[in-house]
């Protein structure tokens, strides 16, 4: 545990179990309020009249701020300390839950832009923080707050339209409802300001490094690649799965199916990775049952296309808590590990903000399916390539890169 960092606080049961509280309340709030909102762009395009142009952008606004203040969030971090910077995220976070619960188009999208500036410091910071509190189980740590985000993420999805229709909220209440869970959290990460003690701005500069290097490169590739499948197949699978003969609900329950399917490896598997002196095994593990499930949604036959759909499920929770394992494994201090997680967050949510619109434009010229999946096979096979490099034991300053 690095110097500059050191915790002031008494190591006290109390507040070990508050730290640990506040980190998986920081993780619940990184998904929910996006994909809470993916069921509602039909209502809200029809109350508000915007066209599909702008409700495309709803969904793409919050990635472009994951990638544009992934760089900026280490930089703050160190000039106020990752508390601060993280309480300040959240309350951005709730702030701009708050605004997009309101009508106006301008609120809206305000709002929504906010929420993914607050929700990019978490994603990024997260990291460092573990690395920093928890050196000796930084894999159940990051599994602990990874499964937490994905099993929030699948609620959000799944109760956002019983929210807005079944109570009667309409999308103003059930966007309004995670402006609940946002607060909780920023009320209980209070006393880590005062725990804390802001480390020195003096930190070595490790930013330029990094994008000298080949290491970080890898780990950037891998990160941006999971970034790039995830967010194509959320988009596109329930239109995959219609084109194939599944109706629309069934299609919806199927993509609420990949959530859950991740809960468990986004738990395990950092752990495994903690334990093991390299993870390339379980980097081709993630690559086969990505192929698969690419592979099986190929044949358009419905049990196999259920299992595939499955497989992407276990391999999507599992590649993210990997990819964010490196972060920490691949790097020797909290600060690297802040600025890893900045450059590869950079690249991957700058992929995941274009990659969908490429895909469904390959699709329409394409008139099917067919190319597009083999494409992701492809990407598949590039996110094995560059994972065997992450997954080697060494951290980035251990070696001589070219």
């Amino acid at each position: 545990m690095e110097q500059s960092d050191q915790i002031k606080h008494q190591s006290t049961r109390v507040g070990v179990v508050l730290l640990v509280l506040s980190i998986l309340l920081v993780g619940a709030n990184l998904r929910a309020p996006i994909t809470g909102l993916s069921p509602l762009i039909d209502n809200i395009r029809s109350d508000t009249g915007i066209g599909n142009a702008s409700t495309g952008m709803l969904t793409t606004l919050p990635l472009i701020a994951f990638a544009v203040f992934a760089l900026v969030a280490p930089r703050i971090a160190k000039r106020i300390g990752i508390e601060r910077t993280l309480f300040a995220g959240l309350f951005i976070i709730s702030l701009g839950l708050i605004l997009r619960s309101f009508s106006p188009v301008w609120m809206l999208f305000t709002g929504t832009a906010l929420a993914g500036i607050g929700i990019a410091m978490g994603n990024v910071l997260l990291p460092g923080l573990i690395k920093r509190e928890f050196p000796e189980k930084v894999g159940m740590m990051t599994g602990a707050y990874a499964m937490t985000m994905n099993g929030m993420a699948a609620l959000a999805s799944g109760i956002s339209i019983p929210l807005s229709e079944g109570l009667g909220l309409g999308w103003h209440g059930s966007l309004a409802v995670w402006v609940l869970l946002a607060l909780a959290a920023l009320i209980v990460w209070i006393p880590q300001l005062r725990l804390r003690v802001t480390p020195s701005i003096a930190i070595p500069e490790r930013g330029k490094g990094l994008w000298s290097s080949g290491l970080a490169w890898k780990v950037t590739g891998f990160m941006g690649l999971q970034s790039l499948l995830y967010y194509i197949m959320i988009t596109w699978l329930p239109t995959i799965l219609q084109s194939q003969g599944f109706s629309e609900s069934t299609s919806g329950w199927l993509l609420a199916l990949t959530q859950l399917c991740s809960l468990p490896t986004s738990f395990l598997l950092p752990i495994l990775a903690g334990r093991l002196a390299g993870q390339r095994l379980i980097v081709t593990m993630i690559a086969v049952c990505f192929a698969l499930s690419f592979s099986g949604l190929l044949t358009g036959i419905t049990w196999v296309s259920v299992i595939s759909v499955l497989l992407f499920g276990l391999a999507g929770g599992g590649v993210f808590s990997l990819a964010t394992m490196f972060f920490v494994l691949r790097t020797n201090t909290s600060q690297e590990a802040a600025e890893l997680s900045g450059m590869a967050q950079f690249v991957g949510y700058l992929l995941a903000a274009v990659g969908p619109t490429l895909f469904g434009l390959i699709h329409d010229i394409t008139s099917g399916w067919t190319v597009p999946l083999v494409l992701l096979l492809v990407v598949a096979a590039l996110l094995w390539s560059v994972g065997m490099g992450a997954g080697k034991n060494v951290s980035i300053n251990q070696r001589q890169e070219s």
